[in-house]
């Protein structure tokens, strides 16, 4: 497969997308010698971004839910990007006994941590998590809010390191969070709204986190990758997953800005910021809210010991 320049267009991608002026590797391996961790990366952007990664000379941790798909991922990352230090862990964002096993298990190899990108996500599912929360937002949000907790002194140890998070547009389609609703069964037929509220979530923890970590050596990200033709779409009701998928982009171009954000030497000084085309942009009004960015950190934690 062919590798992923970061930011750079491609054939399939519409002229309007990206800038012509592209971010420049600094060397082959520009990684080596770093360690990084991604969820959900054996399918969709996850898998382009973590064969990128690895291909940069990461020292890759792929945390996945199913471990029966993550290895034959394993295999195909580092046939493609020639490193064989890649491995799988066993990740369940909708589970906090499993996400604090895969932190415990990942801390217990005494490695640093450098790039943590929480990539992981579904939409389009109802339900209720194993941990108690509306389903998208206890996997996109919670779930990562949790990992990333439980790994941040590790990564404030590894400074200078970056989180990146892949929010989305859709942040802005949501007038905000039902603080009771995200604690009950998803309440819309198609999940949408829900997973909305998920990357309003995901936009407001990426920017408290830079905030928090102001000085610390260690920089935050959050990002739309695109409306990407991948598999977080398969849970969608049949007429509207066609219809969706239409205009959307390539996985390889999808994770573009993700890779962006994780490597590129320009946004060193960057954080707490949110990235579109590779390009920083302002998020939503809503999604600029530091009070109400810092109420959802405050309930995230107190959820967390409830």
């Amino acid at each position: 497969s062919r590798s992923a320049q970061p930011c750079q267009r491609t054939p399939s991608q519409p002229t309007r997308a990206r800038p012509t002026a592209v971010s420049r590797l600094n060397s082959e391996k520009p990684l080596s010698g770093r360690v990084a961790l991604i969820t959900g990366a054996n399918t969709g952007i996850g898998l382009v971004t973590a064969r990128e990664l690895a291909r940069q000379g990461a020292r890759l941790f792929i945390a996945c839910r199913s471990g029966a798909r993550s290895q034959p991922a394993v295999e195909q990352i580092r046939a493609a990007s020639g490193n064989a230090q890649v491995e799988a862990l066993a990740l369940d964002l909708g589970d906090f006994a499993s996400v604090r096993q895969c932190a415990q298990i990942f801390l217990a190899r005494d490695l640093p941590l450098h790039l943590l990108v929480n990539n992981a996500g579904l939409a389009g599912t109802r339900g209720l998590t194993a941990s108690g929360f509306e389903l998208a937002f206890g996997v996109n949000h919670m779930g990562h809010f949790l990992l990333t907790d439980l790994l941040l002194e590790r990564i404030k140890a590894s400074a200078p390191a970056r989180i990146v998070t892949v929010a989305s547009r859709a942040h802005t389609r949501t007038s905000g969070i039902d603080w009771d609703a995200v604690r009950k069964p998803t309440r819309t037929r198609t999940a949408i709204e829900e997973y909305a509220v998920s990357k309003l979530a995901n936009v407001w923890f990426s920017a408290e986190l830079g905030r928090r970590l102001a000085g610390s050596g260690v920089t935050t990200y959050a990002l739309h990758p695109g409306v990407v033709a991948s598999d977080l779409w398969r849970s969608l009701p049949w007429p509207l997953r066609p219809l969706i998928k239409l205009r959307m982009i390539s996985t390889e171009d999808g994770a573009l800005t993700t890779l962006h954000c994780a490597s590129a030497p320009e946004l060193a000084s960057e954080s707490g910021l949110y990235y579109d085309l590779c390009r920083q942009r302002t998020p939503s009004r809503l999604g600029q809210d530091q009070a109400l960015a810092a109420e959802l950190w405050r309930r995230s934690a107190a959820w967390l010991t409830a």
